[in-house]
């Protein structure tokens, strides 16, 4: 009998491990300080939208990361102060974004649990975006890399890019899943592609990555969190 299910993708970044509260704290840190050195009409909450606006229109020329964030915090200081915030203030937000690339990595929970039962009865690939050097160090900090039959770190997201990933990695896109936080990224491509998208819901989500539920397929799943991922594989093999 043909298994329905043979491969799953796993997203990495706040579907295994912690991540987006550490570009939240730096966030914060960007408004402490800056909010000495811009015009009085300009606040915290303002900073946060012109620093969103930024990373919107890099993400096409520095792609997703530590590294394109920095530079946009930079390039967001330059603007809202009209070139006059001090060199200092630009030392320490690159020091705030080198900081970002030393978090320790925190398994989100089930994680582990969850890759290592699965990966005995299925294929297992981890699919993630990001700077490639940081993603690397991530996954060798986490301890899981050795889980994964395969670890994509792509640019983007696509139904395009889900097809060659699981037609390489496994038996084409029909018989596999993507499993992760972020509708846009994670469920919504992968469900174009034809496969199964399982969303799983993560407290803090990056506004880059909001789209709308495709309630309507139903190869379109929610589970509360990756404990439940080994019972609902089941049910689909």
């Amino acid at each position: 009998m043909t298994r329905k299910l043979t491969t799953i993708g796993f997203d990495a970044d706040d579907t295994l491990w912690h991540n987006e509260r550490f570009f939240r704290i730096t966030q914060d840190r960007f408004a402490e300080l800056l909010i000495d050195h811009v015009p009085d009409n300009v606040d915290s909450h303002t900073l946060a939208e012109r620093l969103l606006a930024a990373e919107k229109q890099n993400l096409g020329r520095y792609g997703y990361g530590v590294k394109g964030f920095t530079l946009s915090m930079i390039e967001t200081a330059i603007e809202v102060t009209n070139a006059r915030v001090p060199a200092s203030v630009i030392q320490e937000l690159i020091v705030a974004g080198q900081m970002m690339l030393s978090y320790p990595i925190e398994l989100l929970p089930s994680a582990r649990a969850a890759v290592e039962v699965l990966s005995e009865s299925h294929r297992v690939v981890l699919i993630t975006k990001g700077d490639l050097l940081d993603q690397e160090r991530k996954l060798a900090q986490s301890g899981l890399g050795g889980l994964f039959d395969g670890v994509e770190i792509v640019s983007e997201k696509t139904p395009e890019i889900y097809v060659d990933i699981f037609n390489r990695h496994g038996d084409g896109p029909e018989r596999s899943m993507m499993v992760g936080n972020s509708m846009r990224s994670d469920v919504v491509p992968v469900i174009e592609a034809g496969g199964w998208g399982i969303y799983v819901p993560h407290g803090l989500v990056w506004e880059v990555e909001y789209a709308p539920a495709p309630d309507h397929s139903p190869r379109y799943m929610e589970i509360p969190n990756l404990g439940a991922l080994p019972a609902l594989a089941a049910e689909i093999t």
